[in-house]
C-alpha cells in the first residue's frame, strides 16, 4: 500500500490518491462492477504487496460516488470472504466529497498467501494491472509464504529417470546399510522427499539421483568461465558448462578451479610443499552454498567467473526473505530457500546444518590472503566476490 496514505484517510488525502491515478497499489472502479472483477483485484492486491481499492470513482479519476454505501460494503465484504480462497480479511472506509460517497477497500498482503478466487484463479498485481500469475512466480509466492518449498515439487519425469543404484549406494554410504527391496528403497526415497506419494521425482530427487538432470530442469548448471583480465566482455579463453546431478557438478567446478588457479610449490630439504593461490575448501564452501541457497525457480544458471584479479559467484536469486548481507556475515541467518536440497548435502556431508558455511569462507579466504570477499546483491543475482593472491 501507499505508505503516506494508510487509512484511515482525510479528504485531503483521498484527492492526493485521485491526482496519482491508478497503479501498482491503487485501482479505481465503480459499483456496477461485476462481482468476479472485485474478486479478482482484491486477490491480486492480497498475492502481492497490498493495496486500496477505490470504489465510486471512474477510470479517468472523476468522482462519481455510489448509491448505497453500506449496501455496497456488505457486499464487497461478502466478495472478500465467499469469491477469494481462503477468504481475505479488509477494512473498508467512507468519505464523502461534494455529496459524493467513496469507499475505499484496504487490502492488506496476504498472511495465507497465495490466494485465489472461487474460479480457481489465482491473481497478482503487475504495474497498474492485476493479471495472471505465472507458474513460477506462483510457486515463488508459495515458497515465500512456506505453504511448500519448491525443492518438493515433482517434475515431469518418470521413476524410470531416477537412479535407484546410486540411491542405492547412498542409503549404504549414509545408513551403513544394505536395501535390495524396491519397495523399501521407495519409501525411504519418499522420507527423503526425492520421490512424491505417486512415484514421481521430486526436483532434489532429479538433482540428486537423476539420470539426466538437465533435461528437466536445464537451469540447474553451471557456466564456468576463465578470462584472461578483468572485463567480462573479453572472451574466456576456457569456457565450460557443467551438468549432472549435484555431487557431479561440485566435482566438476573444483577440478576447473585447480587448472586454473595458481599453485605455488617450495622444496624444503627432500619435501616439496605446495602453497595454493585460494584455499580451495573455502571456494567449495561457496559453490556448495550457492547450490544450496540458489533459487532455482529462476531460469538461469549459476556462473562462476575467474578473472586475473578476482573470482566472482554469481547466483541466480536475491535472498531469501528476512535475509540479509550483514545476517549472512556474522553467521546468525539460517533461512532454507530449499531445504530439501539443503538436508540432502548435510547427509553428504558437504555443509553443517548451522547457517554458518558463508562465515567460514569468509575467515578462510581473509586469513589466507588478507581480504574479505564482498557480498553484493546485483541485479536479481547474489554475487561473491574473491580477490586473487597476487
Amino acid at each position: 500500500m501507499d505508505k503516506n496514505t494508510e487509512f484511515p484517510m482525510n479528504e485531503f488525502e483521498l484527492k492526493e490518491l485521485i491526482n496519482k491515478g491508478e497503479g501498482h497499489h491503487l485501482e479505481f472502479k465503480q459499483e456496477d462492477e461485476n462481482n468476479n472483477d472485485f474478486a479478482k483485484t482484491i486477490v491480486s492486491f492480497a498475492n502481492t504487496d497490498g493495496g486500496k481499492i477505490l470504489i465510486g470513482v471512474k477510470d479517468d479519476g472523476t468522482i462519481a460516488g455510489v448509491s448505497n454505501a453500506d449496501l455496497v460494503m456488505q457486499r464487497i465484504g461478502n466478495i472478500a470472504y465467499n469469491n477469494c480462497e481462503p477468504p481475505i480479511t479488509i477494512i473498508q472506509e467512507t468519505i464523502t466529497i461534494n455529496d459524493k460517497t467513496i469507499i475505499i477497500v484496504n487490502v492488506p498482503k496476504g498472511t495465507q498467501r497465495p490466494y485465489r478466487t472461487n474460479n480457481g484463479k489465482y491473481y497478482i498485481r503487475s504495474s497498474n494491472v492485476c493479471r495472471d500469475a505465472s507458474r513460477e512466480e506462483l510457486l515463488r509466492i508459495f515458497q515465500s509464504s512456506k505453504s511448500m518449498f519448491f525443492d518438493e515439487t515433482p517434475v515431469s519425469a518418470g521413476i524410470s529417470e531416477f537412479n535407484f543404484e546410486s540411491f542405492k549406494k547412498f542409503i549404504k554410504n549414509y545408513f551403513i546399510l544394505e536395501i535390495e527391496d524396491e519397495t523399501d528403497l521407495s519409501n525411504y526415497a519418499k522420507n527423503f522427499h526425492l520421490l512424491d506419494e505417486n512415484q514421481v521425482p521430486t526436483i532434489t530427487g532429479i538433482l540428486f539421483f537423476g539420470n539426466e538432470p538437465q533435461k528437466f530442469l536445464p537451469q540447474a548448471r553451471i557456466i564456468a568461465a576463465a578470462i584472461k583480465g578483468t572485463d567480462i566482455a573479453i572472451e574466456p579463453f576456457d569456457k565450460k558448462e557443467i551438468n549432472g546431478t549435484i555431487p557431479e557438478m561440485i566435482e566438476d567446478i573444483e577440478r576447473f578451479l585447480k587448472i586454473h588457479l595458481q599453485t605455488r610449490h617450495k622444496i624444503s630439504g627432500f619435501d616439496k610443499e605446495s602453497f595454493e593461490e585460494l584455499p580451495l575448501t573455502a571456494l567449495r564452501e561457496g559453490i556448495v552454498n550457492t547450490i544450496a541457497h540458489r533459487d532455482y525457480t529462476i531460469n538461469a544458471p549459476i556462473r562462476i567467473l575467474i578473472f586475473s584479479d578476482r573470482i566472482e559467484i554469481r547466483s541466480p536469486g536475491l535472498l531469501p526473505n528476512t535475509v540479509t548481507i550483514e545476517s549472512i556475515k556474522v553467521g546468525g541467518s539460517h533461512v532454507l530457500r530449499n531445504p530439501t536440497i539443503y538436508n540432502m548435502l548435510v547427509k553428504y556431508k558437504m555443509v553443517t546444518d548451522l547457517g554458518s558455511g558463508v562465515r567460514r569462507m569468509i575467515k578462510l579466504i581473509k586469513d589466507h590472503t588478507g581480504k574479505e570477499p564482498i557480498l553484493e546483491l546485483q541485479h536479481n543475482e547474489f554475487v561473491v566476490i574473491i580477490h586473487r593472491s597476487k
